[in-house]
């Protein structure tokens, strides 16, 4: 039986090598590389375009979501599954909106991980338990708003409104990270999803349509 081929991305080396220890041990599956961030992982996954990878969301420099959009534009068929500390709302969604197929907790057990991991590589979403009421809960709020205003391109998240409102006072990336306490990559990323959800191309558009609709 082939092997499934995994990366692993992490920036906590004693992590990479428990999850690499776990893989190790299993008939069906190998990693095949390690990586300490998002730029890392990117430069790997091209590299090795392994079958699954495993990605820490918050690393330094490229973090684990943009790293995640960027792999998924080059390696549509690679399952990505997202694994982080923390079960914050925000990076739940931005992951599974650029291609994670699964948001699980580091708190799992190694069995439940394997198995949720091998129902990935079969198409299944692996999602924490913990995690997947919110998941069904954020689509019943989105379709609920569809009905009512027709469509939810312009519905920003909280932090999303957050970010376009520091945009809209003229604030650079590099202060809006400060003053929201998060790294200039997710801001980026905040970024291209406003403009996205608001249809328009740049910074000053994006302020001027959230004003209007009252967004921020």
């Amino acid at each position: 039986m082939e092997k499934a081929r995994v990366l692993l991305a992490d920036d906590h080396v004693l992590f990479r090598e428990g999850l690499a220890g776990i893989i190790a041990s299993q008939t069906d599956m190998e990693t095949v590389g390690e990586a300490g961030d998002g730029f890392e992982a990117l430069v790997k996954a091209r590299e090795l375009k392994p079958d699954l990878i495993l990605m820490d969301v918050q690393m330094p420099g490229m973090d684990g979501i943009e790293a995640t959009r960027q792999i998924k534009q080059t390696l549509p068929e690679t399952i990505i599954v997202m694994l982080t500390v923390r079960g914050d709302d925000e990076f739940l969604f931005e992951a599974l909106k650029n291609g994670a197929q699964g948001y699980l907790l580091k708190e799992i057990r190694s069995q439940t991980l394997l198995e949720m991991l091998r129902g990935a590589l079969q198409g299944e979403a692996a999602i924490s338990s913990s995690l997947a009421g919110r998941v069904l809960a954020e689509f019943r709020r989105l379709s609920k708003y569809d009905a009512v205003n027709g469509e939810t391109d312009s519905d920003l998240t909280e932090r999303e409104q957050q970010v376009l409102s520091q945009a809209a006072q003229g604030a650079t990336d590099k202060e809006i990270a400060a003053e929201l306490n998060i790294s200039l990559n997710t801001v980026k990323t905040h970024m291209r999803n406003i403009l996205s959800k608001l249809h328009v191309s740049t910074r000053r558009e994006a302020a001027k349509v959230a004003k209007s609709k009252r967004l921020v």
